[in-house]
């Protein structure tokens, strides 16, 4: 009888199971079973996964075919991909996206923020609708002189001010700065954040939450240092590309900018 080197009928064996790919969405939690590290999918960075545990530490790996446990089972992970369209777009804002649409003429109005961070924060959520409203927005630089600044823009119903401003909360320098204007043709907003930073969700920048600074340091400066991010300069590029959308946002930010908003456009044309 002749060796029968496969031990048997080939063709009577059954084919290996294939391992399964499952969609990385942010929130499923994953093992990698070669150092046993399990943790939650955060974001991705130049094609690898970065995963936090329940301690809140952060782990990168490669997204390697069938690198992961999903209860116990082993997973290849994908990457989301876009969403097939099944019905209208929806900006950043949350908003009806205006396809097609070109930027009206600027508003006699303006939307004020504090600074160049808030400027552009508001930019990549509210953006379209304001580009489809015709609202310009302008940063301050702080608005210790924000009465005389009013002044001097001379508002009308037709040439509203819309002001968003930070750390708005009862016996604040802020708030008492705001309660000195009495024109009926400008709407003050704010957040109770110190910084426009603290008004994006911890989980959209890969932290479990901001961490406390001490009165008397520089805000920004005490965040890098405590979160080894850098400078300044380098800690606003991760928390500006972790937002894309309002989702990323804190409430008090949303229904500042979308009160700012509507006050600007409803003003007489």
């Amino acid at each position: 009888m002749a060796d029968d080197r496969y031990g048997g009928d080939v063709l009577s064996r059954k084919p290996r199971r294939a391992v399964p790919e499952v969609v990385a969405e942010r929130g499923l939690v994953v093992e990698d079973p070669a150092s046993g590290f399990c943790g939650a999918v955060i974001r991705f960075e130049q094609g690898n996964v970065v995963l936090e545990d329940r301690h809140g530490r952060h782990r990168l790996f490669p997204l390697t075919p069938a690198g992961f446990l999903v209860d116990g089972a082993p997973v290849t992970l994908v990457r989301p991909t876009a969403r097939p369209d099944t019905g209208p777009t929806v900006s950043a804002s949350g908003s009806v996206r205006v396809e097609g649409h070109t930027a009206r003429t600027a508003r006699a109005g303006r939307l004020w923020v504090e600074g160049i961070h808030d400027a552009e924060l508001v930019e990549r959520v509210w953006g379209h609708d304001l580009r489809v409203e015709g609202v310009v927005v302008e940063p301050l630089h702080g608005i210790d002189d924000l009465p005389g600044l009013v002044a001097g823009f001379g508002t009308a119903p037709h040439r509203r001010l819309g002001v968003l401003v930070d750390h708005l909360v009862a016996g604040s320098k802020e708030s008492r700065i705001v309660t000195t204007l009495r024109d009926p043709n400008v709407l003050v907003t704010g957040h109770p954040y110190v910084d426009v930073w603290q008004a994006v969700r911890p989980a959209s920048v890969g932290i479990r939450a901001w961490p406390d600074i001490p009165r008397g340091q520089d805000w920004k400066t005490g965040i890098c240092q405590a979160l080894n991010w850098g400078e300044p300069a380098d800690g606003w590029r991760r928390v500006l590309a972790g937002v894309r959308d309002y989702k990323d946002l804190e409430t008090p930010l949303i229904g500042a900018v979308e009160r700012l908003i509507d006050f600007v456009t409803t003003g007489e044309e």
